[in-house]
């Protein structure tokens, strides 16, 4: 399988999700050989890379956001984010972050090196952290004042250095909504490609405080309760979809 991104773009065919052959890819200007393999020492055939963001799409191909594609690629979803994850890594990292000598691969893991200084650097994953909060039959749900067509969904933010993921939840809940919250409880966790994250959701109950936004990340923040007509939520795919599925108050129904 060959992975090809254009920025958050995967080159897929028009119609349907197959992925490039090695031909598509030549047309390109990509080689194969050349391609970074998604797996060190694993499925040699799964292989990925980043172009050009001017490029353009092979006659019978388009370049398709690859959130807008996790539903339809089905059970390729992890596979497709961990090649953009690598391929993003690789596009990141082709100087040495101390003496900015060209980093080479090592052989014997995934991993870029440093010839001159022997730095190490590895794919990068950030932890973030997500809270559904529960007031009794109630949700609370947000929009997120970054995306003008951004649905309701679960409080979300990154784990800041020194904290644990349960102090990074009541400090993002406390700054995004002014609230309280008590009795986290662990729901799962996903990773997120956009760019590198891996989303660790938990629930959690109301303690205390009244809804006051951070204007400058939250756009709204309102409670569901039984019966409540539901805003657009995340999609099924996204462990946020899921989350909020799983705790709808009764007589609510999700699409």
């Amino acid at each position: 399988m060959n992975f090809i991104f254009r920025g958050d773009e995967l080159l897929v065919r028009e119609e349907g999700i197959e992925l490039p052959d090695a031909t598509v890819c030549e047309l390109l200007g990509v080689r194969i050989d050349t391609m970074q393999q998604v797996w060190h020492q694993r499925q040699p055939d799964y292989r990925t890379t980043h172009i050009a963001r001017d490029a353009q799409a092979p006659t019978g191909y388009a370049f398709r956001k690859l959130r807008a594609l996790l539903s339809e690629l089905g059970e390729q979803a992890g596979v497709a984010g961990r090649a953009f994850q690598i391929a993003e890594w690789v596009r990141t990292h082709r100087y040495c972050g101390v003496c900015a000598t060209p980093m080479v691969h090592a052989h014997h893991e995934l991993c870029l090196q440093c010839p001159a200084c022997g730095l190490h650097s590895y794919p990068r994953i950030s932890p973030a952290m997500m809270v559904l909060i529960k007031r009794g039959d109630e949700i609370l749900l947000a929009r997120h004042a970054r995306y003008a067509q951004a649905r309701y969904t679960a409080l979300a933010g990154f784990v800041e250095a020194g904290e644990s993921i349960e102090d990074a939840v009541h400090r993002e809940v406390e700054e995004e909504v002014g609230l309280k919250v008590r009795d986290l409880r662990y729901f799962g966790s996903q990773s997120w490609p956009f760019p590198h994250s891996l989303m660790i959701a938990f629930t959690a109950e109301y303690d205390g405080g009244e809804v006051r936004i951070q204007e400058d990340e939250i756009a709204e923040a309102r409670w569901f309760g039984p019966g409540a007509t539901l805003p657009d939520i995340p999609m099924r795919e996204s462990i946020a979809g899921r989350m909020v599925r799983a705790n709808l108050p009764p007589g609510t129904r999700a699409d």
